[in-house]
């Protein structure tokens, strides 16, 4: 059993949620962070505000005894837009909190994570390998926390660890918004289990010693070793027939323009104004 001081974004649904029930049974003692606090174990906090994260950050340090092991950076946003158009607020508010927002994170934990010698682990997706239609802000926020894990990694690894977990497509509430939009990834990406996702999280927050990058499932593995060695002309046909096959299974009554758009070319329709 762990007795580590973790502190977790994004924890209150999701796999952030089910990552701190996890950690708990486990014997941690362990902190969320969301927007609502409504349970004893949550402090409310917006990751896009850093007073807002400072303040949260110094709360929980103070509630775990003075000190913090693990920071979990698990909040999330999926809100798609097409990459053809500029940026709405929405979009940009996808990577603000899941690109900019780990490192506000990190910031105000890192003094007491080098004082414990801890680790930050950082939740990043598949699609930081390879993006999909109408995922744009995502895929590029998902990109950059790799790329702040390497860079956090290289400056501060003489006392503490980063490990970058890449989750799959897993059914939570963060894809409400593609399904608002119109958009699934049911039929065009292979699904990942909540417990795949919550096994890495744990893995990286207490595994001794702590790996680098945790994929999460040997499909996942499997993927990301294509996409890395294929050419890349062949992977976005290859995306791109499976974004065709998953279309051509849901109904786009009442889906967004672009995308009907976007179907309509991949058929080779033209619809008459």
């Amino acid at each position: 059993m762990t007795g580590k001081r973790i502190v977790i974004t994004g924890a209150a649904s999701g796999i952030g949620e089910a990552a701190l029930a996890e950690l708990k049974r486990r014997g941690a003692r362990v902190l969320g962070l969301d927007l609502v606090a409504q349970q004893p174990e949550m402090i409310a906090c917006d990751v896009r505000d850093q007073e807002s994260v400072d303040r949260a950050v110094a709360e929980a340090i103070e509630r775990l005894g003075g000190g913090l092991d693990v920071l979990i950076n698990c909040a999330g946003l999926a809100t798609p837009q097409s990459a053809g158009l500029a940026p709405d607020a929405r979009a940009l508010a996808v990577i603000d909190v899941n690109m900019v927002g780990p490192w506000r994170m990190a910031s105000a934990a890192l003094p007491a994570l080098r004082a414990a010698r801890g680790r930050v682990v950082n939740v990043a997706s598949g699609m930081a390998f390879v993006a999909q239609p109408f995922a744009a802000a995502y895929a590029m926020s998902k990109h950059g926390v790799v790329a702040y894990s390497q860079a956090l990694r290289l400056e501060h690894g003489d006392a503490i660890s980063v490990t970058t977990v890449y989750p799959g497509y897993i059914r939570t509430p963060i894809h409400k918004d593609s399904e608002d939009f119109g958009l699934t990834l049911e039929g065009s990406s292979p699904e990942e289990s909540l417990e795949d996702a919550v096994s890495a999280i744990v893995r990286g927050a207490l595994d001794d010693p702590p790996a680098r990058d945790i994929i999460t499932t040997r499909t996942g593995k499997v993927t990301v070793a294509l996409t890395r060695h294929l050419p890349g002309t062949l992977v976005d046909r290859l995306v791109l027939r499976a974004a065709r096959n998953g279309l051509k299974k849901q109904s786009l009554t009442n889906a967004s323009p672009p995308l009907i758009e976007f179907a309509d070319r991949l058929a080779g329709r033209t619809r008459t104004p």
